[in-house]
């Protein structure tokens, strides 16, 4: 076990510390925001009449490294109110934290770079940690520009957005900088674009996805993977509506503890409903619709659920941060001599489902109740100490227990283990969810009649393997490139003729393929042969067939790979074999 522990984060909050620094001196009258250090480096926010573009940041960078090469002393120190108010008299946005500060009787802390008095001193509001001095900041690029509204309320000023990164050695940063390039290019907003997956438009709304019929098949084919996995590991199928009254999220808590996540509330007749953040709460309804005995547990009810959470415009991202996605989810109603069973189960399911898209390298962590804000969570102490040391039990089962503490990260009504993958590209992704819940069981009165005759309260595991559908489909289209398995490829062969003589063969060979259901297309235009062979290969369909003079004779098809393999000739019925084998194994290879 570790807790989340950053050895980047102090050179990365310091490194802010200088942006903004040398913000002030190249900008006179400019107003220093906030800038925390972030995954994989940091930000800074800036008030400034005039604009800021791209161009700016070489020179930014300059100033920059003026300061980091003065080797400047960092120092934290804790204020008065008084004198952080006097400070920061003319600068609305720290005031506003200092009230903050104030109301919590808290007292605030001050970062200092260099002596008063000097070129480059600087003092802000922070907490830290920080580097010593400003010379262990040894490499640091600034990479773009962008506008963010002030604490990301659109009602609120447009804001200046300085992103950056910093690294303690030359080489990390130089790495860092080229998986960044590479990243660009397999982003899979673009990637999505050129193949027509998905698609959003301003009209129909931010943050709501509309899937392209490839896209749409592609996902098509990962739910119903997901669906039979589960239905063969005896889980049932159940759905849900979009929208539920307002009394069952009130019941549920999420009126108290998640309101700020929910859409508003909207009429029908004379009650008022709101948008499901979550599906939880009727499967509840639905387990509640009768009495239940043990005999009946535990029960494994699973959906692809469509939830709708608000997200500030300034944090959507393609697919992998939207406001209406779909989640493989399940909830798993036990009794407590089942429930260490149930969570490695459904952690090693996990595994299962993640490996089987090529997803080999994770971490787990353990997200907790956050000790010092127990407000933010529901139930006793000794619940949460309870579900907490369930989890960690069912972590060892499987034999993981260098998993990382996440303390304060836990749902309001239970703790839970995340697990966070890492793709092609060594970069790593939260998909997988699986949260144990004590709480809601109790709140809705959920009860079983025992080997006793008796009432008893069961527990509830909640878990989603993919997550959501729409943040795991970005992810694995960036972790393939856009170049999908067989078994996922909305089009999986291309023949292409040479010539026109060519064509009533190439078309034979599509009906001989289609009556395997292999998804089969024939590219018959005047175009010349190796531009359509291009044309398929930038469309990532994985398998070209060549059909000419040599094949008509020979009753055979030459292979080419869009990895620009060149197979050579293999008669139809071999090919047939080939791939079929490799999308019954659902093998990331092609040959």
């Amino acid at each position: 076990m570790s807790k989340v522990n950053d050895p980047l984060l102090p050179i990365r909050h310091s490194a802010e510390h200088v942006l903004q620094r040398s913000m002030e001196i190249l900008f006179p009258g400019i107003k220093k925001v906030m800038g925390p250090s972030i995954e994989d480096g940091f930000y800074g926010d800036f008030d400034y009449e005039k604009k800021i573009t791209s161009e700016d940041l070489e020179r930014i960078e300059k100033q920059m490294k003026e300061i980091i090469d003065a080797n400047l002393p960092i120092k934290l120190r804790a204020a008065t109110i008084e004198e952080v108010k006097k400070i920061f008299k003319d600068n609305p946005y720290k005031l506003e934290f200092i009230d903050e500060i104030e109301k919590k009787d808290e007292k605030p802390m001050v970062c200092e770079i260099g002596q008063k008095g000097d070129k480059f001193y600087d003092i802000d509001l922070c907490a830290g940690p920080h580097a010593k001095s400003t010379s262990e900041i040894k490499a640091f690029k600034l990479l773009n520009i962008a506008g963010a509204y002030w604490r990301g309320d659109e009602k609120n000023k447009m804001l200046t957005r300085i992103y950056g990164t910093a690294f303690d050695s030359k080489e990390k940063l130089e790495k860092f900088l080229q998986l960044l390039e590479e990243t660009k290019k397999c982003d899979h907003r673009k990637i999505g674009k050129d193949l027509e997956l998905f698609m959003q438009d301003d009209e129909v709304g931010q943050g709501l996805i509309l899937w392209l019929p490839k896209g749409a098949f592609i996902r098509h084919k990962i739910q119903e993977f997901a669906l039979n996995t589960y239905l063969k590991n005896e889980y049932q199928l159940v759905a849900t509506p979009h929208i539920a009254s307002e009394k069952l999220w009130k019941h549920s808590g999420h009126l108290d503890f998640y309101k700020d996540s929910m859409y508003g509330s909207f009429g029908i007749e004379d009650e008022k409903y709101r948008l499901k953040p979550m599906n939880c709460p009727m499967h509840v309804a639905m387990y509640r619709m009768r009495p239940r005995s043990y005999r009946e547990l535990p029960l494994r009810w699973t959906e692809m659920g469509t939830v709708y959470r608000y997200e500030k415009s300034g944090t959507m991202h393609g697919l992998t941060r939207v406001r209406g996605f779909t989640q493989d989810d399940a909830h798993i109603i036990c009794t407590p001599n089942q429930l260490h069973d149930e969570l490695v189960s459904a952690l090693k399911l996990t595994l299962y489902i993640l490996g089987t898209f090529g997803f080999k390298d994770y971490k787990m962590s353990l997200a907790t109740r956050d000790p010092k804000h127990k407000t933010k969570f529901i139930g006793t102490d000794e619940g949460w100490k309870m579900a907490e040391k369930a989890l960690i039990a069912a972590l060892a089962e499987i034999g993981y227990t260098n998993y990382v503490l996440d303390e304060g990260g836990a749902v309001f009504y239970g703790p839970k283990i995340d697990i966070k993958v890492s793709d092609s590209m060594g970069r790593g992704w939260q998909l997988s969810t699986i949260q144990f819940d004590f709480n809601l069981p109790t709140r809705f009165n959920m009860t079983y009649i025992g080997e006793d005759g008796k009432e008893h309260t069961p527990y509830m595991i909640h878990r989603a393997l993919l997550g959501s559908l729409e943040r795991f489909m970005g992810v694995y289209i960036e972790h393939t490139g856009g170049a999908f398995p067989v078994w996922l490829a909305p089009l999986q062969v291309k023949i292409i003729p040479i010539g026109e003589k060519h064509h009533e063969y190439a078309k034979k060979i599509e009906q001989i393929l289609s009556e395997k259901e292999i998804r089969v297309e024939v590219d018959d235009r005047p175009d010349t042969m190796q531009s359509r062979i291009r044309d398929a290969q930038t469309q990532k369909i994985p398998y070209m067939l060549i059909v000419g003079d040599k094949e008509l004779e020979n009753n055979t098809v030459s292979i080419r790979l869009r990895s620009e393999e060149n197979i050579g000739p293999k008669n139809i019925e071999e090919f047939i074999k080939k791939l079929e084998e490799k999308q019954l194994t659902k093998a990331p290879s092609l040959w």
